[in-house]
């Protein structure tokens, strides 16, 4: 009996973080901290069963402390209040043993325990040694005096339970009697409501015959959830007639919450019909809710809805369709499977812009034309074209306009471009991403009878816009397929089609949209993947690629300071010379755009970065500044507490920081720098001239989705069967040139002196392979025709082709050069590899309009009507086999 237990004058103190152990209650404690480990293993462990410690509460609080504090109980014998008892410390180091001791507050009251059960383990693989402890309360105890005992406390104690003659005297107190008859009464009933649901409320019933009823009380209510107040408040009943009446009340709360949540169940099962099962954990609620006083439902939130629907401004076909959804919603469970997607149909249809459209802003061409100017460099044709787009605007904003397809490589501006008209109308913007779109779905949208069906990108884009009248960009329009699914490219006909999309019908909203108020902007890499009929309905406006010198604007004027602002840096602490980026242009990129060499330029970027950031810079105290040195400080950071710190000013002024940091020297960028950073020079000038080192050897100019490009084409011989082999990855219409330039050749291999005058066949007893470089990267088209020719030209007759010489064109079999697309591209892309001259057909005079003089002034162009003339021009000193051809 816990009566009998002697207890000592001090005890070791396990602290319970906002709970209670209570006399006759048992708890099992698993101890991890060091403090605790130490207190189980010398109060505990090494004692065995004679071991004693005391479990006391401690309180959480938001406000530090300084020091750690007991605070004073709920209620005492005599009905005083027991002052703070200060924490007591050997030393300095016991006063900070954990910094955690410095954020709570102990209760003065405390509970005697004993260990029942004691476990050892240690941790792997860390070797920490860890207890698992169960106790027993055995009386409580008053905190006199605490002080901390290496790793944890300890406290000196006094006993607060009666003494044996005490409680026998106590126990003939007609109160206390009737409040014990009380309590055991209340204690029986619950028992009794818990035996119909609970079958281990017999060793209770033995509790309730066999232990004394001031202990009982204790026990009875360690078994309840109650607050951590009230569980304090228990402890600090040490009178037993205040005891039995806090306990007498518990059991009672606990009996009535029973009572009423049986009351809930047999209601509502009442309620229930065998059609109406389902829903019984709904028809719970409900009965919550009424028992609480609280019957909310969801009509608030379909009443809400309902608003939303009408204020959305729907035209009158939708609206009856909405309302006609509506009706069915409100029939339906919220437990019901098509409950949620109706509910998510009727808010999509609530959320879009019916009626809401952007305001627009007065046009202001000048404006627009310098917002163009400011962000694209070049480009005068295109941004031409936005302009008289825009001009049409502002004399007739309803006016149906173009759909406008902006074609071009990567990195020209086609999406910034699209950006800006959005800008200048003062509409909203919206990108959408149509790259690798292969489902109709994702323009329809799904019909709502499939699973997680959803609205098309359309509808989501404009959902997400809240106007009705924004600038939607279509990107990358050329990379959609078609599978089992559908086609996309089909399903933006309606889309574009300005007399189909005033009634755009949508799948998942099966109501009529209106987009004809949409402005859209397409791109493009190429117009080869786009269907007929869709390309149809836009207006292609090409973007090319950009010459050398208009990089270096680009460069100079909007990449440099975005990438250093990008950076955190500027021009004080990183220059790049024009010399250099026009190096970096020539020597680390080839490309249509500016992708790359923004790369590049970021690159340096972060090189000079690190540099900046590993400078230090030691800004020195005046005279007067005396350094600042505690002990205490440097202990407490080495401990990791939290430290509230205060910035003092100091002398030195913000002028002598900033003449600090601009002692950082200018890292200007050269030659060293770039090979260091970017690596040795990916391209040279020399690279045609170096590969051009053998008869049979071409340059062709080739057109693909990145911009022009240079092509070598190779031809060999050797002792064969007379076939053609052809390799490269090509497509069928360039092979098919290939063989087309073989048979003019051999056709005219005699007026060509390519072969002897009693020789009939070219090939006999050899073969010819022709090869493209670069084989992983596709190729066909028929603009390689004359270069086939002049490669197998140079290979019969040994004589090397000028390395200073591109060309392009298709041949027919009559050998007349034919006019050839990407020109401008084309000649860009011979610019950029140093080509100074270029062969191209006649027909294709028209099209060097289009190329800056500055490019066509450092080129000599070359024209060509048939073969003949474009072999005259490619080998060194002309074709001396030249003869007069007769068709």
């Amino acid at each position: 009996m816990a009566e009998s237990v002697e207890l000592p004058s001090r005890l070791g103190i396990l602290p319970f973080r906002n709970k209670v152990l209570l006399p006759g209650a048992i708890i099992r404690i698993r101890c991890t901290s060091s403090s605790s480990v130490k207190l189980v293993e010398q109060e505990l462990w090494q004692r065995e069963e004679k071991g004693l410690i005391g479990v006391l509460p401690v309180r959480d609080t938001e406000a530090a402390s300084a020091r750690a504090v007991l605070s004073t109980g709920g209620g005492t014998n005599s009905g005083e209040q027991s002052p703070r008892v200060p924490v007591e410390s050997a030393d300095a180091h016991k006063q900070d043993v954990k910094n955690q001791q410095e954020l709570i507050h102990w209760h003065n009251r405390g509970v005697a325990a004993r260990a029942l059960h004691l476990s050892r383990g240690v941790e792997k693989p860390s070797g920490r040694v860890t207890y698992i402890v169960v106790l027993e309360g055995l009386c409580r105890f008053s905190v006199q005096e605490l002080s901390a005992k290496g790793t944890y406390y300890t406290a000196k104690v006094s006993r607060l339970d009666m003494t044996k003659p005490e409680l026998e005297l106590a126990e003939q107190d007609p109160e206390l009697i009737m409040l014990s008859r009380q309590f055991k009464a209340t204690a029986m009933e619950l028992i009794s409501v818990l035996e119909q649901k609970q079958k281990t409320v017999g060793r209770t019933k033995v509790l309730l015959e066999t232990v004394p009823v001031h202990r009982l009380a204790d026990i009875f209510v360690a078994s309840f959830e109650i607050s951590f107040e009230e569980q304090l408040s228990m402890l600090d009943s040490v009178d037993l007639k205040v005891r039995l009446s806090k306990a007498n009340e518990l059991v009672e709360r606990h009996l009535q919450s029973i009572r009423v949540a049986e009351k809930i169940t047999q209601k509502v099962e009442g309620q229930l019909s065998k059609s109406q099962k389902e829903f019984l954990l709904r028809q719970q609620m409900r009965a919550i809710k009424e028992e609480l006083g609280d019957n909310d439902d969801d009509e608030d939130d379909v009443a809400t809805l309902e608003r939303k629907m009408q204020s959305a401004g729907m035209p009158p076909n939708v609206w009856k369709h909405a309302h006609r959804e509506l009706r069915r919603l409100r029939k339906m469970q919220p437990q019901q499977p098509g409950y949620s997607s109706s509910r998510v149909y009727l808010e999509l249809l609530a959320d879009l812009p019916w009626q809401k459209a952007s305001q627009e802003r007065e046009l202001n061409l000048r404006a627009a034309k310098d917002r163009l100017d400011s962000v694209h460099y070049g480009l005068t044709k295109v941004k031409q074209r936005i302009i008289e787009y825009l001009a049409v605007r502002k004399l007739k904003p309803d006016a149906q306009g173009p759909v406008l397809c902006f074609v071009g490589p990567p990195g020209v501006g086609k999406t910034s471009l699209a950006s800006s008209i959005a800008a200048a109308l003062g509409r909203k913007f919206i990108r959408i991403s149509l790259g690798g779109v292969k489902d109709e779905a994702d323009i329809r949208g799904h019909r709502r009878t499939y699973i997680g069906s959803m609205p098309g990108r359309l509808i989501e884009g404009l959902k997400r816009a809240g106007v009705n009248n924004p600038v939607m960009l279509l990107d990358e329009i050329d990379k959609t397929g078609s599978d089992v699914r559908g086609d996309p490219a089909s399903a933006l006909l309606e889309v574009l089609d300005p007399e189909q999309n005033k009634t755009f019908n949508d799948h998942y909203l099966n109501v009529p949209f209106d987009l004809s108020k949409v402005i859209f902007v397409t791109t493009a890499n190429r117009v080869k993947p786009i269907p007929p009929p869709l390309l149809d309905r836009m207006e292609v406006i090409e973007l090319p690629g950009y010459t050398p010198e208009e990089k270096l604007k680009i460069a100079m004027q909007h990449l440099i300071p975005k990438v250093l602002d990008q950076h955190g840096l500027s021009s004080d602490y990183l220059q790049i010379p024009e010399d250099m980026v026009e190096f970096v242009i020539q020597r680390y990129t080839r490309e249509a755009g500016v992708r790359n060499l923004e790369r590049k330029l970021a690159a340096l970027a972060r090189a000079a970065a690190v540099k900046v950031a590993e400078q230090q810079h030691t800004i020195p105290l005046s005279k007067e500044e005396t350094p600042i040195t505690t002990s205490l400080l440097d202990t407490r950071l080495a401990e990791g507490t939290e430290i509230e710190m205060e910035v003092m000013p100091m002398s030195v002024n913000d002028h002598e920081i900033s003449n600090a940091i601009r002692s950082t020297s200018v890292l200007i960028v050269d030659e060293p720098m770039l090979e260091k950073v970017l690596g040795p020079p990916i391209f040279d000038d020399r690279e045609t001239l170096e590969r051009i080192v053998a008869p049979g050897i071409t340059v062709g100019l080739v057109w693909t989705s990145f911009g022009g490009e240079v092509q070598f084409v190779e031809a060999t011989t050797m002792a064969g069967k007379g076939e053609l082999q052809l390799t490269g990855q090509l497509g069928d219409v360039i092979k098919e040139s290939a063989h087309l330039a073989l048979a003019w050749v051999r056709s005219r291999a005699a007026d060509l002196k390519l072969s002897g005058a009693g020789e009939i066949n070219l090939l006999e007893n050899r073969d010819i392979h022709i090869h493209f470089p670069a084989g992983a990267v596709p190729k066909d088209g028929p603009s390689a025709g004359v270069t086939l020719v002049t490669s197998l030209v140079s290979l019969f007759s040994q004589k090397k082709v000028r390395a200073d010489t591109a060309m392009t064109g298709e041949m027919t079999l009559r050998g007349l050069v034919l006019p050839v697309g990407g020109i401008k591209d084309k000649v860009l892309a011979a610019h950029r590899y140093g080509i100074k001259r270029v062969i191209l057909p006649e027909r294709n005079l028209k099209d060097l309009v289009e190329i800056p003089q500055a490019v066509l002034a450092g080129m000599e162009i070359l024209l060509a009507k048939r073969i003949e003339d474009v072999l005259e021009q490619a080998f060194e000193g002309g074709n001396p086999w030249k003869q007069q051809s007769k068709l």
